[in-house]
């Protein structure tokens, strides 16, 4: 009896389900302004008076306090927003279990999501990044590779989370409103709203613990120079690793 033969989609195939999200989120007017417009909004709202004041080696109050939140909050919004709103949206009207039968796996969905939300995360922090160097004398971090493993790592925390509001989302509206929660709640205990240091201590303890909070911390003691605490790497990886297992246990293809 002779086998049929199995085939997989190549390079090419995956190049064009990249393109056709790209697309995608290109056409998703809101999904674009708020990762880059919002941080851009908060970042100007807080540069004027925090460039000012010298923390530490020649870096400012922007460099050590606001641009981490700015980069956390681009991070955020694209990972737990955005990308569980479009795998929601794929499941719902049926994409998902379509693709399940066709040589082309649901897994390449997921895949080109990751890749289109890491674009968009580069580009949200590129112009977030640009806008306090040309308008308000943003310094580079002190420790340049500890801060882009740090970002690193808090991007996958962040997706990590959003990959669980997708598997939990029935539906593209529930997926926003949960994210939309979730990051408002992240936020919060994170020092969105005035710094960790004006919470409670209980609180601040729970946020330095999830990655929002864990990944400023991180990226404040990269920007000038400091060892990156275990406590905070230890989280995020964790953020990631439990989310990922999580996601996986509870995801439905439809």
């Amino acid at each position: 009896m002779t086998e049929i033969p199995v085939y997989r989609p190549g390079p090419r195939a995956f190049g064009q389900m990249l393109i056709c999200e790209l697309k995608m989120v290109a056409r998703d007017t809101a999904g674009l302004i708020v990762p880059i417009g919002m941080p851009v909004l908060i970042l100007v709202m807080n540069a004027s008076s925090a460039g000012e004041h010298v923390v530490a080696h020649g870096r400012t109050a922007l460099d050590v306090f606001v641009l981490p939140l700015v980069f956390a909050i681009v991070m955020a919004t694209t990972g737990i927003v955005n990308m569980p709103s479009f795998l929601a949206a794929y499941r719902h009207s049926g994409i998902l279990r379509r693709l399940g039968v066709t040589p082309a796996s649901p897994m390449m969905v997921l895949v080109a999501q990751a890749v289109v939300g890491i674009v968009q995360i580069a580009v949200g922090i590129a112009v977030a990044y640009a806008v306090a160097m040309l308008a308000f004398g943003a310094n580079t971090p002190v420790n340049i590779g500890a801060a882009l493993g740090v970002l690193a790592l808090t991007v996958a925390a962040m997706y990590a989370v959003g990959l669980i509001v997708a598997a939990l989302s029935p539906t593209p509206n529930s997926a926003v409103a949960i994210g939309l929660t979730l990051f408002f709640l992240l936020g919060a205990t994170g020092g969105m709203f005035g710094g960790m240091q004006n919470l409670p201590e209980a609180v601040a303890t729970i946020g330095q613990w999830l990655p929002f909070g864990a990944g400023v911390q991180a990226l404040s003691y990269a920007w000038i120079g400091a060892p990156v605490e275990a406590a905070h790497l230890v989280a995020l990886a964790a953020n990631a690793v439990f989310g990922t297992v999580i996601a996986a246990v509870f995801f439905r293809w439809d």
